[in-house]
């Protein structure tokens, strides 16, 4: 059978790391750049006779993404000790959520090559993370700052079937944690990680093949990669007449494959039971409906919103909601200057390039959108043209002044007096008097432009472009 009468099926588990100050259930700090096992405590390291206390804001945190996934958010949730044995779990359990999650149900939607799909929600969980193993030939090492540092588990549906699709969910999933600030989406340091449930079926079958996890997936590219190539390797393990195994895998992005970890576990392996040591998470609908009220606009929103308000097409309205500050920066830059499809491209064209090279986030950027906002208004007002405008975005991006300082300083007013600039057109069309007989015979009819130029160039750039054009055109008509 060829690869075409197979199809994959796909979930994700995307752990999101939540953006409090300190861990979930003690006060250890949670920042990322601390020394190896600074950041912990009798609580975080599992000694006897600790209680853990639940971190409050994890729990705002984890109502607010919930809400924003479209859950329903439990009045009363329950923590589990989900147990086994792994070095990097001291405690020799995690506490977890099982049976009474926080959040239930949900959807997220998306655009995949034009075409809309919608993913569901199954579940949103908190729970601890575990601390960090370092393999050194023989040795491992154990970082314990980790350990403890508050997650929420936001559980798919198995609702994709393509790699592309399973890429997109990831990126939507950070996009929305990202606007709502609970999380800052680092995959680099781990603040965001996902695990991919693959398996593979023959087309005309109900029933759904043997899952496999591939773990802690920390790019969405390898997100894709990983994925693509596990539902190659189980499309030939089926067809050679073989099983798939229930097991949890690894990416490895060097040889661009999966390998095996461990052979997965299931429920009743880990003997879930109500953790003992903490009250039931009880939370009222008066809180759950203020949390609500405070939620941000979402990016699916604000896009459509950018497309309907501004005139935005859609590359531009994704592009520019991408990140939140970056649809902040537009919105504040497009009511300075009123005119949102210029302060569109200045933002995604000179902005974004000047951003990208200096490797900055939007935010870091020393060029307010006022001053922006106020570039753009000197054009629209004629006072400099759009090729000077660059030239002072420059000097704007580098010192920081404001676009009128930097005109007044450099003398760069644009030119609007017709009589001066009809002076340049005779001065450069007496100098070029074999160009002109040239262009009016018909012998070169693509002068004009050197003639452009040539203006432009005699008054350094600051001669209006459609005066000059005007003019050119009737002084070469007598």
């Amino acid at each position: 059978m060829s690869s075409n009468d197979f199809e994959a099926v796909i979930g994700i588990e995307i752990h999101v790391q939540l953006n409090t100050k300190s861990k979930i259930f003690s006060s250890d700090s949670t920042t990322f750049d601390s020394g190896d096992n600074e950041n912990t405590s009798p609580v975080s390291v599992g000694m006897p006779g600790t209680l853990p206390v639940l971190n409050k804001k994890a729990v705002e945190f984890a109502v607010k993404t919930g809400l924003a996934l479209g859950c329903n958010v439990s009045q009363k949730s329950v923590f589990a000790r989900k147990n086994y044995f792994y070095p990097d779990l001291p405690k020799g359990y995690q506490i977890s959520q099982h049976d009474k999650p926080i959040c239930e149900g949900g959807s997220v939607s998306f655009v995949v090559d034009g075409v809309k799909k919608t993913v569901s929600i199954t579940r949103a969980h908190m729970e601890e993370d575990a601390g960090k193993s370092l393999h050194h030939g023989d040795c491992t090492l154990i970082n314990y700052n980790r350990a403890g540092i508050p997650l929420l588990e936001v559980v798919s549906g198995p609702d994709m079937h393509s790699p592309a699709e399973a890429a997109q969910y990831c990126r939507t999933v950070r996009q929305i944690v990202r606007y709502l600030e609970v999380c800052d989406g680092n995959m680099e340091e781990g603040s965001l990680r996902c695990d991919c449930n693959v398996s593979v079926k023959r087309k005309n079958e109900s029933t759904l093949g043997t899952k496999v996890e591939i773990k802690n997936v920390n790019s969405f590219r390898f997100v894709e990669k990983a994925i693509e190539y596990e539902i190659e390797r189980q499309i030939e393990v089926l067809e050679r007449g073989e099983s798939i195994i229930q097991e949890t895998r690894l990416w490895d992005p060097d040889k661009n494959r999966t390998f095996t970890m461990r052979v997965k576990e299931d429920a009743q392996d880990y003997r879930y039971f109500p953790e003992p040591d903490l009250l039931p998470v009880t939370i009222t609908q008066e809180s759950i409906d203020k949390i609500r009220q405070h939620l941000p606009e979402l990016p699916a929103n604000r896009r459509e919103r950018f497309k309907s308000d501004f005139g935005l097409s859609d590359h531009d309205a994704d592009l520019l909601t991408s990140e939140r500050e970056i649809a902040d920066y537009f919105e504040e830059t497009a009511s300075a200057c009123k005119n949102a499809k210029a302060a569109a491209n200045w933002i995604m064209s000179e902005l974004l390039r000047e951003l990208n090279q200096g490797s900055k986030q939007i935010q870091e950027s020393s060029l307010k959108p006022s001053d922006l906002g106020a570039l753009i208004r000197l054009i629209d007002e004629g006072t400099i043209s759009g090729k000077i405008a660059k030239t002072v975005f420059q000097e704007m991006w580098v010192t920081g002044k404001s676009p009128q300082e930097i005109v007044k300083e450099k003398g760069l007013v644009q030119i609007t007096d017709p009589q001066v600039i009809e002076a340049l057109v005779e001065q450069v069309l007496n100098e070029n008097s074999q160009q002109v007989a040239a262009h009016k015979s018909g012998a070169k009819k693509n002068l004009f432009g050197y003639f452009v130029g040539a203006v432009m160039k005699a008054s350094k750039g600051q001669a209006n472009p459609d005066l000059v054009n005007k003019i050119i055109q009737e002084k070469l008509k007598s």
